[in-house]
């Protein structure tokens, strides 16, 4: 493989969560684990960029036993900064909202048996029943709560989550492709799920206000992920960096990454960071 010249330039790397460096039943592979805190410890800017919420993602970076200074939450609708004056070590440092009744009404219209939720400004994650693989959002955390339906409209909003279990992955995805939401639409298990931001927000553009932030060059971002809620982030890294999909990530995702890595179960984030050295910087085959 050929590799770019040294540079002792700082890179930004970000990893979405789910399907990327966790498996559906929550495990981090130890070469994961090992790969992120080596990049975090060699001086690169490493951080996660997820649909979860904050509460969530703390865990997950202290999981990780790394303090990035700043993480992407929601979507990219929250970015939280390290603040050791503030709970969890952090503080939310940008937040965008939306209100989403009309949204709730269309999709409910299409999925009325479908389970819904909200993330509000507040961080309270409100939800008609409880997500099945997101646990850790409507589990004992005071923040969460169980509510009607109707208590859901008329909030501003960093996130609408809708799951719907019982319907078919594939039926799923062409409702949401009908509603032009199929960008937002990805599956966990056997449930399919819908992460709403609000409007002109995503992951890609929560990461190139830290990209700025940071002052790192275009060509030195890195980014890895599976989902479709990832391919915003795949491309906008593609475009000067290096974007890598993982290898179950369904065809679409792949098509907008630089290159598609190993799958999750190959440990594919571990082989992609392990390329990332300290001296070099790697060229992306085909680039």
């Amino acid at each position: 493989m050929a590799t770019a010249p040294a540079s002792s330039r700082r890179r930004l790397v970000a990893l979405d969560v789910d399907g990327t460096i966790m498996h559906d039943d929550g495990r981090i592979s130890p070469a994961v684990a090992e790969q992120i805190r080596r990049i975090a410890a060699g001086g690169d800017a490493i951080t996660l960029a997820t649909g979860r919420p904050v509460a969530s993602v703390i865990k997950v970076l202290d999981r990780l036993g790394i303090t990035p200074e700043y993480a992407v939450c929601c979507n990219g609708a929250i970015t939280i900064r390290r603040d050791a004056s503030a709970a969890g070590n952090y503080r939310k440092d940008f937040v965008a909202t939306y209100d989403p009744t009309e949204a709730l009404h269309t999709l409910r219209a299409c999925l009325p048996d479908a389970l819904y939720a909200v993330e509000d400004e507040h961080g309270n994650f409100l939800y008609t029943e409880a997500l099945p693989g997101l646990a850790g959002e409507t589990g004992p955390d005071p923040n969460s709560r169980r509510v009607r339906f109707e208590e859901l409209l008329g909030r501003q909003a960093t996130r609408v989550v809708v799951a719907a279990p019982e319907t078919g992955t594939e039926e799923f995805f062409a409702i949401m492709a009908g509603l032009g939401l199929d960008h937002a639409a990805y599956s966990i298990g056997r449930a399919s799920y819908l992460d709403l931001a609000p409007q002109g927000v995503d992951k890609a553009t929560a990461l190139e206000q830290l990209r700025q932030l940071l002052g790192v060059d275009p060509s030195d971002v890195v980014v890895f992920g599976d989902g479709r809620n990832d391919i915003e982030m795949l491309r906008w890294a593609a475009a000067s960096g290096h974007g890598f999909a993982l290898g179950q990530a369904p065809a679409e995702v792949q098509d907008a990454a630089s290159e598609v890595l190993p799958s999750i179960h190959d440990d594919g984030v571990a082989a992609g960071l392990a390329r990332l050295d300290f001296a070099e910087r790697p060229a992306i085959a085909g680039r």
